[in-house]
């Protein structure tokens, strides 16, 4: 199947509610298998048709070919002397957004000995599909006194600035060895960065601590510290272990699943730009005080309750470990602006709408079109298995993707609008009308689904040639429409397609519908 082509054509409307849904489904499908524990997942600026993920205990980096569906031979990256526990290892992978430009690549792991690493690493000058092994900067160390609440996500705001999520550095209740009193790491604000998200300016050149090896980045200055008590590279604090978050890339906010100690998983949610945030842990487990007598209490002043929570156990709406995710901005309309994420324990997926609450009324209960994946028809995949969820991510057209820890699978989520079973071009063909296709040179047949439309303008003419001819020669160049005869690429064949549709002869791309 070709996966980035396929769903780029997906444009479907979903009305699970109503007599209108028909046939069309929202459905998970295996992309990829054969990975080792994929823990992270992500896209890189200017490699549309990649997708990235790391291998916890491997300390790899392996690209996907979303054209094919196959892992790529070798590694962008592969880390050693790696700490091997369950919650340690290569945890977090981000791109540079100028990554196309200057090759940067950041990673987080847990490095033997148990230290949390912050790395940057650069894109090799002699080969662009590995990084240079002997290029790399190690950003930010951090001490950890347990093996476990690592956090150990990632990724660039729309500010440009670096996020890091961290664990309040493991045990139980934020107590023991290594946890500060009274309060626990995660509320501790002076020359403690457990339990906390970070911002950082990883700028090439960039460091405010010269004489510190473990500290080579700047503080942006406007992050809510800066001039008052606290470290400066403290964003929002008040975290357990924030394993997965990520932010809308239409809105900028931040979406943060953090896992419970005994009672409650939660989503965190931060407005657009709103730092300086306390979520209540270790006083608080989502919006109950913390069970324990030590630990739990009232709510810090200001605190901020989560947007979501459910309860500890095992049916279809609890859980035990949550696993943040993402907002689909893909090309499928019904699903945009819903978060999915799930349960690393129970396997089920969820997806919900924020609701648009002010900070003030989060209750833990600020969501709309909360959906059960699991329990909907069709959704579950016919190939590979929903289970040991460990994390969500993007591609560069917004379309959402699962891993299986165990299995070492890779899933996408997209709708099935004709209710053949598997998500594919047909979806958006006119044979099953949609009205939300563009059909502008008015032929009837919905532009996704003209083949060997190269360059996009409605009509297959001599300009799609040329199109394609150019995009045979820069893979990043080439748009869903290239491929003509569905081999899962933009060759010379593709222009033998075209020219067919140009002049007459037969159409054999499976996107026409049929006569």
């Amino acid at each position: 199947m070709v996966w980035r082509q396929t769903l780029g054509a997906i444009c479907g409307c979903l009305a699970l509610a109503s007599a209108e849904a028909g046939a069309q489904q929202v459905r998970a499908e295996r992309v990829a298998s054969g990975l080792i524990r994929p823990v992270a997942i992500a896209a890189a600026p200017g490699r549309p048709w990649l997708l990235y993920v790391a291998e916890q205990h491997l300390g790899r980096v392996r690209a996907v070919d979303l054209d094919t569906g196959q892992v790529l031979p070798g590694a962008l990256l592969d880390l050693d002397d790696l700490a091997l526990g369950v919650e340690q290892g290569l945890l977090g992978l981000a791109f540079h957004p100028g990554f196309a430009g200057n090759g940067l690549v950041f990673v987080n792991f847990t490095r033997a000995g148990g230290d949390t690493v912050l790395r940057r690493y650069r894109i090799s000058a002699a080969d662009p599909g590995v990084v240079d092994p002997d290029d790399f900067l190690d950003l930010l160390v951090i001490p950890q006194p347990q093996p476990n609440h690592n956090g150990g996500w990632i990724d660039f705001g729309p500010d440009g600035y670096l996020y890091m999520a961290v664990g309040d550095g493991g045990s139980g209740f934020d107590q023991g060895t290594g946890h500060t009193e009274p309060g626990g790491n995660a509320q501790d604000l002076t020359d403690n960065l457990l339990g906390k998200i970070l911002r950082l300016d990883v700028s090439e050149g960039a460091d405010d601590f010269p004489g510190d090896p473990q500290r080579n980045y700047a503080i942006p200055p406007d992050n809510p510290l800066v001039g008052v008590t606290g470290d400066d590279e403290i964003w929002a604090w008040g975290l357990r272990n924030p394993f997965r978050c990520s932010f809308d890339a239409l809105t900028g906010a931040l979406y943060c699943g953090d896992v419970g100690q005994r009672a409650i998983e939660e989503i965190d949610y931060q407005p657009p730009g709103q730092g300086g945030v306390n979520y209540g842990w270790r006083l608080r487990e989502g919006t109950i005080a913390t069970p324990n007598a030590a630990a739990g209490g009232d709510a810090p002043p200001g605190a901020l309750d989560p947007i979501f929570e459910y309860p500890h156990g095992s049916g279809p709406l609890e859980g035990n470990v949550v696993t943040g995710g993402v907002v689909y901005r893909g090309p499928a309309a019904a699903l945009d602006g819903l978060y999915f994420f799930a349960d690393f324990s129970t396997a089920h997926i969820w997806s919900f709408r924020f609701d648009g609450s002010a900070p003030a009324q989060f209750d833990g209960s600020n969501v709309l079109e909360f959906t059960d994946w699991n329990e909907q028809p069709g959704f579950l995949p016919a190939q590979g298995v929903v289970g040991s969820i460990s994390t969500f991510g993007s591609d560069a057209d917004g379309n959402v993707y699962f891993a299986n820890l165990s299995d070492g699978e890779i899933f996408v989520v997209g709708v099935d609008s004709d209710g053949d079973g598997p998500v594919d071009p047909r979806d958006t063909c006119p044979a099953y009308p949609d009205p939300q296709q563009l059909d502008r040179d008015g032929n009837g047949i919905g532009d996704p689904c003209e083949c060997g439309d190269q360059n996009g303008d409605g009509t297959v003419d001599v300009w799609d040639l040329i199109a394609i001819h150019a995009a045979m020669f820069d893979r990043s160049a080439a748009t869903p429409l290239c491929d003509t005869n569905d081999d899962g690429k933009c060759t010379v064949m593709d222009i033998l397609g075209a020219n067919g549709k140009i002049f007459g002869g037969e159409a054999f791309c499976s996107r026409y519908p049929a006569d």
